[in-house]
């Protein structure tokens, strides 16, 4: 069996003169939690989609498990591998959550005590048991997503894809996510995720291709990623409303580079404790230390946050 789940070669997709992606190039290994992170536009759904075989190619070879994704010759047998947990909630509203499990069980042609036990199986995944027979309209946002999670993974995939899992979700119901998504891990299930949270992205992928206008613009572990584009700290700095920017002018100066945004200026630096101090002096700012981020990378990288629409 071969460590490559998904073997990408100048991956290209248009509509009309729009390049959604733009010859791209990636593996992922077996087992392996791969992200894609990218402001809308950059190519990451559209990527995503040509993945679980939603989209054709226009250009480029595709492997997945096995099989070649170039045409659609093989996407019987591709599906039948991949689960899909999209972002739209696209559960049956009016019926259980048993229901609705038990429905989507008979696509994968299982026999009637497979089925059943399959369905058990995911109903505890997704810690749904008290509610197995509750209608889904009636289930929290955290709960819905769960029972996404556990549909997409019925067939038993090799591969599964997740499309923005936990967006929308209160703290507590993201830790669930979470934590549902760490068993997956454990099992040595392969994922595929989008996400717009950075800590989610942080947290959850042993590697990130940040996408931006329809190519990869860098591909590494979150922590090299990190440490390649940005120094490890950051000052931030928070003005007053009707403070203008120059203030901060001499501070500016003195960092390894800076970012002016709308409601503060970050300033990079391996050493924190000068400029936060000289920033303290500041009458009407706001000063922090942190430790730099994947949005900090982002935001070099592409001009804006990974949240910024």
């Amino acid at each position: 069996m071969s460590d490559v789940v998904v073997r990408a070669s100048q991956l290209r997709r248009v509509y009309g003169d729009f390049v959604a992606v733009d010859g791209i190039d990636f593996e992922i290994q077996r087992g392996e939690f791969f992200g894609f992170l990218g402001p809308n536009g950059a190519g990451k759904t559209t990527t995503m989609r040509m993945l679980y075989r939603a989209s054709s190619l226009d250009g480029g070879n595709l492997e997945i498990l096995g099989f070649d994704a170039s045409t659609s010759a093989n996407d019987r047998q591709i599906k039948a591998k991949v689960g899909v947990v999209p972002q739209d909630d696209n559960l049956d509203q009016e019926m259980s959550v048993f229901e609705n499990l038990d429905v989507f069980a008979r696509f994968y042609g299982y026999s009637r005590a497979e089925r059943a036990k399959r369905v058990e199986a995911m109903i505890e995944f997704a810690d749904l048991q008290t509610k197995r027979n509750d209608l889904v309209e009636r289930l929290s946002g955290g709960m819905k997503r769960r029972l996404m999670v556990a549909r997409g993974l019925l067939g038993a995939p090799e591969l599964i894809v997740l499309d923005e899992p936990s967006t929308g979700l209160d703290p507590r119901a993201r830790q669930r996510i979470w934590e549902k998504l760490a068993e997956l891990r454990r099992q040595k299930t392969t994922v595929i995720l989008t996400t717009h949270y950075m800590d989610e992205a942080e947290r959850l992928c042993d590697r990130i291709a940040i996408m931006n206008e329809g190519k990869i613009v860098a591909l590494d572990t979150p922590t090299k990623l990190i440490a390649d584009h940005v120094p490890a700290s950051v000052v931030e700095i928070r003005l007053g409303y009707d403070q203008d920017v120059a203030v901060a002018d001499a501070l500016i100066g003195q960092a390894i580079r800076s970012e002016v945004l709308k409601d503060r200026v970050l300033l990079y630096t391996d050493d924190p404790a000068p400029l936060v101090a000289q920033a303290a002096e500041i009458e009407g700012a706001l000063a922090l230390a942190r430790r730099s981020t994947l949005d900090d990378v982002f935001l070099k990288i592409t001009g804006h946050g990974l949240g910024d629409e």
